[in-house]
């Protein structure tokens, strides 16, 4: 399994944040690895509010098409529109390709790291 970058924090669905403001958020190396080539990103807009928890979007790959959980509460703030013009940057780089960035008002459940590396190991 690819390392699981420790200055990040993550959702049992797969996606990661960052603790910058606004926070970046994005899906994990384990995530691409089982959706195979994404071919479509499907996020919220600018200005629109997320719940931590809930679904904010979906990724589309050649396997499937899959929802993206939010890891916190709080306001779109930047939308990657070079991920949503080119997908496959995500599979790329999926810890740099980032797919939105969250003004955070409250965090969700996150694991970390060593956490999430477990959880995914069992999967």
């Amino acid at each position: 399994m690819m390392s699981v970058p420790s200055n990040l924090r993550y959702t049992s669905e797969h996606e990661w944040i960052d603790d910058a403001s606004p926070a970046a958020v994005g899906i994990t190396a384990y995530a691409t690895e089982q959706l195979g080539d994404l071919v479509y990103l499907s996020l919220p807009e600018v200005g629109d509010e997320v719940v931590a928890g809930e679904v904010f979007g979906e990724v589309e790959s050649t396997k499937s098409v899959s929802e993206l959980f939010a890891p916190a509460s709080g306001k779109i703030a930047e939308v990657n529109a070079e991920a949503v013009d080119e997908p496959e940057l995500v599979n790329a780089d999926p810890y740099g390709a980032w797919l939105v960035k969250i003004e955070v008002t409250e965090l969700g459940s996150l694991l970390t790291a060593a956490e999430y590396e477990a959880l995914a190991d069992q999967e």
